[in-house]
């Protein structure tokens, strides 16, 4: 306890920047169960898979001897990298484990099933690989960062660590400010493209009646295509900013942040995308608190815990299903 108190702001601020990463990937399980009704349990492989693409992209074109502003423009290579990647498998995701059980009217259970069969085959494809990859050369640093899946890869990109003012006696890292700032950016305009758009009004018509909306002329395998693009996006952000929290990342790094993440949507309310952020806050908070009085082994229990307690008392979540009602 007297390690929470005395470092209460410090383990507060760090538990925003770790649930804005929930956050990001709990915003692909929620737009998905709220179009789909589907638990997409292998969204935490989307979001490794776009952690790779940005560490290969970056070792190959030379961003390990970036400096300055070079160092913006390679983060922005990353995140651009991580999302196209994240969202081009989860859209082959969609087209090769649901949509044929879709067509077919598939009970929801076997879509849980191919949801879990697809986890693994994802993380075991990346895995797959015990000996360095050829086609990048003999390059010992690409060989270093790309070659071993099964072992860490770390982040290329070196970003020196600044602080840069006080939060009470926590003093804040340009990387706590790059993590929190750019994923409530991403979670606005998401939450405003929903609301907002015509694409977005497709996707809460589609979520709340898919019969009346096919009725009125919405698309809705346009629309689930989109909902798991977006998810994928969201994901692969998640992943540069894992990246420049943790610095490296393994083939089966997503495996306990989808957990969390899930965890995050339920608090919040799946099917809600405010709730996701909700949700992916209150999480990465109490579980710094958690490790805080507790010891560091409990961190991930607490997560854990924290889903059966709101699954116990209020399983429709803190803010409930938005997505699931009037769905906006």
């Amino acid at each position: 306890m007297d390690l929470l108190l005395n470092n209460f702001w410090e383990l507060t601020i760090t538990g925003l920047a770790y649930g804005a990463i929930y956050a990001l990937i709990a915003l692909g399980y929620t737009l998905v169960y709220g179009v789909l009704r589907l638990i997409n349990f292998a969204h935490s492989e989307v979001f490794m898979y776009g952690g790779f693409a940005a560490v290969w992209v970056l070792t190959a074109i030379g961003a390990t001897k970036a400096t300055g502003l070079g160092t913006a423009g390679f983060l922005v290579v990353a995140f651009a990298t991580a999302m196209a990647m994240s969202a081009l498998v989860a859209l082959v995701l969609e087209f090769v484990a649901y949509r044929p059980l879709r067509k077919r009217n598939s009970p929801p259970l076997i879509a849980l099933i191919s949801a879990i069969g697809a986890s693994y085959t994802l993380s075991e494809a990346m895995g797959l690989r015990d000996k360095p990859f050829k086609w990048f050369g003999k390059d010992q640093d690409l060989v270093r960062y790309v070659g071993r899946p099964r072992e860490a890869s770390p982040f290329p990109l070196n970003i020196e660590v600044k602080r840069l003012f006080y939060v009470f006696d926590y003093h804040v890292s340009n990387i706590d400010l790059i993590v929190l700032g750019a994923a409530i950016i991403m979670m606005i305009g998401l939450d405003q493209f929903v609301s907002r758009s015509r694409l977005g009004r497709g996707i809460r018509a589609v979520a709340q009646d898919p019969e009346s909306a096919a009725l009125m002329g919405v698309n809705r395998d346009r629309v689930i295509r989109l909902t798991f693009v977006l998810g994928g996006a969201m994901a692969g952000a998640a992943a540069v900013m894992y990246l420049l929290k943790v610095g490296q990342i393994r083939y089966n790094s997503g495996f306990i942040l989808g957990v969390k993440a899930f965890t995050a949507a339920v608090l919040g309310g799946i099917g809600n995308l405010r709730g996701a952020l909700l949700g992916g806050f209150i999480l990465g908070v109490a579980e710094n608190y958690g490790q805080a009085v507790f010891g560091g082994e409990w961190k991930d229990v607490v997560a854990f815990t924290l889903l059966v307690v709101i699954l116990l008392f209020r399983p429709t979540g803190l803010l409930g299903e938005s997505l699931g009602k009037a769905r906006a």
